[in-house]
């Protein structure tokens, strides 16, 4: 299975670079099918109007009296899982957890800005984008983005999906910002959705992911598969990890989410201890690009990055499993732009 999505992605992300958008992951029968099954799966789900809170503004402020350097910039872009849709608390959302994990890491405050939109698809992304570059004074220093499930739900071709994001992920490292990508989350996992329509959900989704994989890496960023790390837990613990709408995460989820991102945010920055290097006993290794796409759709919280500095490297990259370590119960609480307690310090087991 890990060498057909292997191919697949290969040719969705060589249409994507050529320019073309008509790869279609599923035949016209099946995707008659996929249809009836989402207008069913729609009246089971449940939809939010809700706006997402707003996270933005400052977090790790007790680091500021002995930090020389301005703050570090964090931008959440892309659907309503970037902005946190779902949750009611400023601090339960991604973009919160994300920064004040990162406050503790790099014992630096953090400004936080979202740009992310609910119901967005990938071609909101050259926006939002905009919308960050736009004062050369405050460009991020590093860009999350979670994207893909509304491209899939609403059948974006696939290679024009990645295509947009590429030129996203490249628009940004053109400015020297880093790029971390939670790539497509597994549909498949969506508690009211049955058969057949989650074992589609489940293969257009992680043939996506892997597609976007391939696309990010080859404009210098690293992604983080979020759908199979997500998916055993939803699946064991839907009413935790669910929100009310039964569709979006709960503050559960995104903590969870936010675990599986943080490690690789901060390697982007050079602040993680892991080393920038395979290690044999964790399973990790330098892969042909499209092999360790196809299996970081398949593990969980893995993160895929090139193997040489841009412009110099093959079709070769580093996959990682990164270790999820405590962060310091000492590094205390960050506040919000509206002055609430937010929890500077993610508590992550050891991998």
């Amino acid at each position: 299975m890990s060498m057909s999505r292997a191919r697949v992605a290969r040719r969705i992300a060589a249409a994507a670079a050529y320019g073309g958008g008509g790869i279609g992951l599923l035949g016209g029968a099946t995707i008659g099918l996929l249809l009836t099954e989402v207008q069913l799966a729609r009246r089971s789900v449940g939809s939010s109007g809700d706006v997402p809170p707003v996270a933005d503004g400052g977090y790790g402020a007790v680091f500021a009296h002995h930090a020389n350097q301005r703050p570090l910039r964090l931008a959440l872009a892309g659907d309503s899982t970037a902005a946190g849709q779902g949750v009611h608390r400023p601090r339960q959302t991604p973009g919160a957890l994300l920064a004040s994990g990162l406050a503790a890491v790099a014992e630096r405050p953090v400004d936080l800005r979202t740009v992310a939109l609910p119901g967005a698809q990938s071609d909101d992304l050259e926006r939002q984008v905009t919308m960050l570059l736009g004062d050369s004074s405050l460009i991020p220093d590093v860009c999350v983005i979670m994207i893909g499930a509304n491209d899939v739900t609403h059948r974006m071709p696939p290679a024009r999906s990645v295509r947009l994001l590429a030129d996203a992920v490249r628009r940004l490292r053109e400015k020297n910002c880093q790029v971390v990508v939670g790539t497509c989350p597994d549909l498949g996992t969506i508690e009211p959705v049955y058969q057949p329509l989650r074992w589609l959900a489940r293969r257009m989704s992680r043939q996506l992911a892997a597609a976007q994989t391939i696309g990010v890496v080859e404009q210098g960023g690293r992604t983080v598969s979020l759908g199979d790390l997500l998916g055993p837990e939803f699946e064991a613990n839907p009413r935790e990890l669910f929100g009310p709408d039964n569709y979006h995460p709960s503050a559960e989820g995104y903590a969870t989410a936010a675990m599986a991102m943080l490690p690789t945010l901060c390697a982007a920055l050079g602040l993680w201890p892991d080393a920038e290097r395979p290690e044999a006993a964790r399973r990790e290794g330098i892969l042909p690009v499209a092999e360790a796409a196809a299996q970081a759709a398949s593990e969980s919280g893995t993160e895929v990055a090139a193997a040489a500095p841009v412009g110099t490297r093959g079709p070769w990259v580093l996959l990682k499993h990164r270790r999820r370590r405590r962060l310091p119960a000492s590094d205390a609480a960050a506040k919000d732009a509206t002055g609430a307690e937010t929890p500077a310090t993610i508590r992550m087991p050891e991998a």
